[in-house]
């Protein structure tokens, strides 16, 4: 009989189409060959109730319960009254509780994997201690908050400075209490280990992969472009960071490029744009595509891939999927944080200065080289089975 493992997640791990999602898909697929998992999931979007039989495939039994984000929103607010970071109520649930409870009792539970600090509240009483716990916080979600602050105004600023104060708080209590935190890079492993003043050995990380098979540049895709270069980002469009760095990207970048290269084109390829990012196709040099069936054409067919996050935590599994293509990727810092390239692989820049000149340098070279390299060290840090192979090496320390 293979061992129980309740595994809870945030997000409901399907479709793979979101880096937190791609994360706790793989981990709920590679799992499944050596555990009986029991998952315990939210559905924050209508589109994706359509995918609960696929969960079959890889769990004994799941639960799901939906969430409608803007009475989640309304609901968070009561952290304001009870001095908790508001990300806690907002995932709140009873019917999960309830859930949790009775299959930790009937199944006899033998390991809990929590997928982000949110869903920790459902095991962290006393009476799961003497369960074995394990967190993913994937990312160091505090610190994440404390980046927007700086990017917003009052009160937003406030706010966010005081979600990042008292989630940091929470972090740390849980990683006092679990038997072992994980992260998905050593930098914010390292990171986290600054804040915590108990024992720091509990603390490790384990890398995001790439399908190495699915994002390959032996591929071959019709190219739908015309004959301008054309840069491209792809991530999903509601997400903050992102808005905001092709907001940066378009407005201090984008129209001085122009000037230097004629016709080119910036395509912004993901889901579900917001209102601030469709404004910019104002200029006809910008493309917003909205959700795409697969972003390969668009990354395969490009001059170059851009990343100018100014906001990041963790791993970009956009920038590790144009690498894993071959792909000249010119990114930021922020978005390079935890991945580890070098000049070898990748361009890195900060400045606008340093994107339009590099972009104006590389836009008709292949830096087929680099593709390579880059492919290379995709390969041997970012594939899957490895660090399904190393979470589950933890897991069982």
């Amino acid at each position: 009989m293979k061992p129980k493992l309740l595994y809870l997640v945030h997000r409901i791990p399907y479709p793979p189409n979101k880096g937190d999602k791609i994360r706790s898909f793989n981990w709920l697929k590679g799992l499944s060959e050596s555990y009986q998992i029991y998952l315990g999931a939210f559905v924050d979007d209508e589109d994706d109730w359509q995918y609960l039989e696929k969960l079959d495939d890889f769990c004994s039994e799941s639960f799901v319960e939906r969430i409608h984000p803007k009475k989640a929103k309304l609901k968070s607010l009561k952290g304001l009254l009870s001095g908790s970071a508001l990300t806690l109520p907002y995932y709140e649930n009873s019917s999960m509780r309830k859930w949790v409870s009775d299959i930790i009792a009937r199944e006899k539970i033998d390991l809990i994997l929590v997928f982000s600090s949110s869903m920790a509240q459902f095991v962290e009483a006393p009476e799961y201690a003497n369960v074995k716990r394990v967190i993913d916080f994937v990312d160091m979600d505090s610190d994440k908050w404390m980046q927007y602050a700086k990017k917003k105004k009052w009160p937003m600023s406030w706010l966010y400075r005081r979600e990042s104060k008292k989630l940091l708080q929470y972090e740390k209590r849980i990683a006092n209490k679990f038997d072992k935190s994980l992260f998905v890079s050593e930098k914010e492993s390292d990171l986290f280990k600054t804040f915590v003043d108990k024992d720091i050995s509990k603390i490790d990380y384990v890398y995001n992969g790439v399908d190495l098979h699915f994002f390959n540049p032996s591929i071959s895709f019709e190219n739908s472009f015309d004959d301008s270069p054309v840069i491209v980002f792809t991530g999903a469009m509601d997400y903050w960071a992102n808005v905001e760095a092709v907001l940066w990207f378009a407005k201090a970048v984008f129209p001085k490029l122009k000037e230097q290269i004629k016709d080119i084109k910036f395509y912004i390829v993901g889901s579900k744009p917001t209102s601030d990012v469709l404004s910019l196709q104002v200029d006809p040099g910008i493309v917003v595509t909205g959700y795409v069936h697969d972003v390969r054409p668009y990354i395969a067919n490009a001059n170059l891939i851009v990343a100018p996050l100014r906001i990041a935590r963790g791993i970009q599994n956009k920038v590790l999927e144009a690498m894993a293509m071959g792909k000249t990727v010119v990114v930021s810092s922020q978005g390079l944080e935890g991945i580890n390239a070098t000049e070898k692989e990748v361009f890195e820049v900060n400045e606008p200065e340093e994107w339009i000149e590099t972009i104006h340098q590389s836009i008709n070279d292949m830096h087929i080289t680099k593709g390579l390299n880059a492919r290379l060290y995709v390969e041997s840090n970012f594939g899957w089975e490895s660090n399904v192979n190393r979470l589950q090496s933890l897991l069982e320390e």
